[in-house]
């Protein structure tokens, strides 16, 4: 296995008893570990960005509200800030599963494997960025349309269907506060419970003063064809006509190759303080797998450079000093 770039990479060969050493290990490389990878090397950091490139956003076809990056593509603009790390001597970047992060000694281990080649590396300090992991309604065409007329994230394509006959699809007790976020872009919003979402009065009441409709019936599926979503078609048989669509997906974050006590909230997220610092010295967390979970990319970068100060400061003034703080 090798690294990804001409600068700042050193080749991995499966089967070498190598162990790479750097200051920081970056896992994840969406826009919050790239940016933190960015400006860890510009403190001079060394620093290992690992990613095996499997973006949640891999199916979307535009990214918005990026500034100077409106509407390219997510995985475009995934591509440039690799190569900006990588045009540092102090980044090496590597494709790897992540499958081991474990205290050792004063510092951590880092441990991945890819098609047969093996990561290990030693770090100072480890900022985890890996995101989340989506879970769809399940519809048996959800995916075919995800990413053209179905969405989960109105903040970033909500602009493009603005004024449409919508349709939200929704499983969660945060249903309301949803469906009304979504209202915003359009009059003409249907919101569709599946039966499983539970509607008090209070909030049946808020929903229709906002002219939002409820449907409770089971879904069967999505209607459509190769110029994007038509309907919604429920279990009944009944077809109701729409041009687009969100949908709530229930997000894991899935952390088990992390060896630490991490606290984790009740959607499972890494609790941090503002700075991404969790309560494990030397251990960060930043982008969607940090409360409160997928964030526009922007924000996300926005993230990823406050997390790379604090980092940056910490490993300045001592991990040893914030370890026995919390002793």
């Amino acid at each position: 296995m090798t690294t990804a770039g001409e600068h700042g990479s050193t080749p991995i060969e499966a089967g070498t008893d190598e162990v790479l050493s750097v200051d920081v290990a970056v896992v994840g490389a969406g826009p919050a570990g790239l940016s933190a990878a960015l400006n860890l090397v510009r403190a001079r950091r060394t620093v290992l960005l690992v990613d095996a490139n499997r973006p949640r956003n891999a199916a979307t076809l535009r990214s918005h509200g990026f500034l100077t990056r409106d509407g390219i593509p997510p995985l475009e603009l995934r591509k440039l800030g690799r190569s900006e790390v990588e045009g540092y001597p102090e980044a090496t970047v590597v494709q790897s599963v992540v499958d081991r992060v474990a205290p050792d000694g004063d510092g951590w281990s880092v441990h991945g494997t890819w098609r047969g080649a093996e990561l290990r590396a030693r770090a100072r300090a480890v900022v985890v960025a890996t995101g989340l992991r989506e879970e769809f309604p399940a519809l048996p065409t959800l995916r075919a349309f995800y990413g053209t007329s179905v969405h989960s994230c109105v903040e970033c394509d909500g602009y493009e269907h603005a004024g449409a006959s919508l349709a939200f699809l929704c499983e969660t007790p945060d249903v309301v506060d949803r469906a009304l976020l979504v209202a915003s872009w359009t009059d003409d919003l249907v919101v569709y419970t599946n039966g499983a979402a539970t509607l008090d009065a209070r909030g049946r009441e808020r929903l229709a003063a906002a002219g939002v409709s409820v449907d409770e019936r089971a879904v069967a599926d999505l209607e459509g064809d190769r110029s994007g979503l038509t309907g919604v078609r429920l279990a009944d048989g009944d077809v109701r006509p729409h041009t687009g669509a969100f949908v709530r997906p229930v997000w894991h974050a899935d952390l088990d190759w992390v060896d630490a006590p991490i606290e984790r909230d009740a959607e499972g997220l890494v609790e941090v303080d503002r700075l991404g610092r969790t309560g494990v010295p030397g251990l960060y967390a930043v982008g969607d797998v940090t409360p409160p979970g997928p964030e526009q990319l922007v924000v996300a970068a926005g993230h990823g450079a406050s997390t790379a100060a604090a980092v940056h400061r910490d490993l300045v003034g001592g991990l040893e000093d914030l370890r026995d703080a919390v002793q």
